[in-house]
């Protein structure tokens, strides 16, 4: 059916009618919201003080990963440092490519690698596609971090980020934490270490799902803009794609 003019939806313009007000009530509603924001930091600063107070698990498990200088353990990943944090990337063998949303957030590893091994801080990203898979997409993309394939190791499972033929077709999937339907084969997430100087590695803390939005600095470029995220509620990220799919701009 073709609608008249008339006969069309009104999508409302949130920026059309937008207040503007003298200086002086610009600045008082700024002030009031800054009293907002540094609320927030505060209680942000609480919350990252409780994270860094949860207890620890041991790592069991003697994990090999394929590396681009060969096979290397968990322990190995630390690369002499005692932290590490490891991005569970959506690569999974049956994939032709990495997934564009976890593109969309590696996009911000490269600037973060050139300072966290000044804070101890060792980072990769691990998939479980083969690691010339891995190494090709990475040339495509430009990028320089480490990253990794578990391969048929137990460690994207264990991490909760993977998913058994078993658990999909009997609907058992846990996923951040809570029984559901975690829509693939492989999801996204965020996992860090710590290596003790006994060599022991502890598992200190997990993420997934909007859990890894801290590590995305686009999204924080535009959540000072006046549009925002401007992304449809319904399928946030549908205007995402691989950085060299983008329309050029003019």
């Amino acid at each position: 059916m073709v609608h008249s003019p008339s006969e069309l939806p009104v999508i409302p313009d949130p920026l059309r009618d937008h207040p503007v007000v003298p200086h002086d009530q610009w600045v008082a509603a700024r002030e009031a919201l800054l009293a907002q924001e540094k609320a927030f930091t505060r209680a942000k600063d609480d919350l990252t003080r409780q994270r860094r107070s949860l207890p620890w698990e041991r790592v069991e498990k003697a994990y090999v990963f394929d590396a681009p200088s060969g096979r290397e353990t968990l322990a190995d990943l630390f690369d002499g440092r005692s932290q590490l944090v490891v991005y569970h990337f959506m690569f999974g063998p049956e994939m032709r490519m990495g997934c564009k949303h976890c593109s969309f957030w590696a996009d911000h590893y490269d600037g973060p690698g050139l300072h966290l091994p000044y804070r101890d801080v060792s980072f990769v990203a691990i998939s479980r596609t083969p690691l010339a898979q891995i190494e090709a997409f990475k040339q495509r993309m430009g990028w320089r971090f480490k990253w990794v394939s578990s391969g048929d190791t137990d460690f994207n499972y264990d991490l909760g980020v993977s998913f058994t033929s078993d658990e999909l077709e009997q609907g058992t999937m846990v996923y951040n934490y809570e029984p559901t339907d975690a829509g693939g084969r492989d999801r996204e997430g965020l996992s860090v270490f710590y290596q003790s100087p006994d060599g022991t590695v502890f598992h200190t803390y997990s993420c997934y799902a909007r859990g890894i939005e801290s590590l995305n600095g686009t999204y924080h470029f535009l959540d000072l803009v006046p549009k925002g995220r401007d992304e449809n509620p319904d399928d946030p990220q549908s205007w995402v794609r691989h950085h060299d799919r983008y329309a050029p701009q003019g």
